[in-house]
């Protein structure tokens, strides 16, 4: 079996009220369509994935994302080319997103060039592009 990518995922922020314009101006722009929306949700289709966004239950509003805490360490979106990870950046400080690193190389796989942000409950956010195969033309041979 191999899987065929991932369906969907779903984001819970403590701040519904910043968290949706955030994300929905993000996701339209990374090409995601908003197909659900409510005063405290956001579901948005496109690049053969789904991004909800959801509001948190009460006792836990207020409280901030914790990268290294169970669960959850990032979400990273992949760019068809180097300059989309360049204009996620531009959008991104348009946002007033917290910008944790802007458009540099990695080491995680030849060719590794991302961006790396936060959303208004600290969620760590990141766009990549990765020429080839990346990792797997290395496997391969």
């Amino acid at each position: 079996m191999e899987i065929n990518g991932v369906a969907h995922l779903f984001l819970t922020v403590s701040n519904i009220e910043a968290a949706l314009p955030f994300y929905e101006k993000l996701l339209v722009f990374l090409g995601m369509k908003p197909v659900m929306k409510s005063e405290t949700f956001l579901y948005c289709v496109g690049g053969r994935t789904a991004v909800g966004v959801q509001q948190a239950d009460a006792e836990h509003r207020g409280e901030r994302f914790v990268q290294r805490r169970v669960g959850l360490h990032h979400v990273c979106f992949r760019a068809r080319d180097r300059e989309d990870v360049d204009r996620v950046y531009e959008f991104a400080k348009e946002l007033g997103a917290t910008i944790v690193h802007p458009p540099e190389p990695g080491n995680w796989a030849p060719g590794y060039y991302s961006v790396l942000f936060e959303d208004p409950d600290g969620i760590r956010l990141e766009v990549n592009f990765v020429p080839g195969k990346g990792l797997l033309a290395e496997k391969q041979g």
